[in-house]
């Protein structure tokens, strides 16, 4: 079966001041499956960020070739929906304003958009919130309004960066479950990213580690065979946690 993302020998350098080469990205190979939720797990500055923006097709390796059900990816597309960490909301646009944009930009009759907009506020859990503007929602609110805006222009694949780094402990937990129940409803291949382990377990079908600091390598590639819904307390999901604690340099 071909996969749905293939990944060989990526290697990503930027050049510094004085020409000197930063490594950020080494040897990566990887493949994803279609409808999969995998997590790239790894440290600070272990390159992961960058990856996902090369799969974003916003950065350009600088050896190595990247597909995307089959075809080579050459820059940024709908075909994927990217979430950043940072909100990245037009605050002058409300929560409708925000999600239909993207089906605007493609040419998508006002009303057509507003059904496809309204169908994903109302999916993301945002409904009666319409009209407010980004300056009047928690971190929460405005992360589920950055996925919706995503899941609105119809992309194969959803990239998500950290989406909930700057969330507090509890609005993060809660809103891992709402990704989950997201991604089962709409069942479409994704690629999180995060520092966190015991986020990637929640969350993945497979965790791809990365190792060290920069530049950033694969290290290992774990199963999670652990049925939904997950409890952090479950002794195979703490099993998990401390082999991939005792293997490598992540941040809890």
């Amino acid at each position: 079966m071909t996969p749905k993302i293939e990944c060989r020998n990526i290697t990503k350098f930027f050049i510094q001041k004085g020409k000197q080469r930063v490594h950020v990205l080494e040897d990566i190979s990887l493949e994803v499956r279609d409808k999969e939720f995998l997590v790239i797990l790894g440290p600070g500055q272990s390159g992961k960020s960058t990856l996902l923006r090369i799969i974003a097709g916003l950065e350009t390796p600088n050896e190595g070739s990247i597909k995307l059900d089959g075809q080579q990816i050459a820059g940024p597309g709908p075909d994927r929906g990217l979430v950043f960490q940072s909100y990245m909301l037009f605050g002058w646009k409300t929560v409708m304003g925000n999600v239909e944009l993207g089906p605007m930009l493609n040419g998508v009759d006002k009303s057509e958009r507003r059904r496809i907009a309204q169908r994903y506020i109302d999916l993301v859990g945002l409904n009666g919130f319409e009209k407010h503007y980004p300056h009047q929602l928690s971190g929460g609110m405005k992360q589920r309004v950055g996925i919706a805006r995503a899941y609105a222009n119809n992309p194969k694949v959803m990239l998500l960066d950290e989406p909930f780094g700057q969330l507090d402990a509890q609005t993060r937990y809660f809103m891992e479950k709402e990704t989950v129940r997201i991604w089962e409803s709409e069942k479409r291949t994704v690629l999180f990213v995060t520092n966190n382990i015991d986020e990637a377990i929640y969350l993945g079908d497979r965790i791809v580690t990365l190792k060290g600091k920069l530049p950033g390598r694969m290290h290992e590639v774990y199963d999670v065979e652990l049925p939904r819904p997950r409890e952090h307390t479950d002794m195979k999901f703490l099993q998990l946690r401390q082999q991939i604690t005792d293997a490598s340099e992540l941040v809890l």
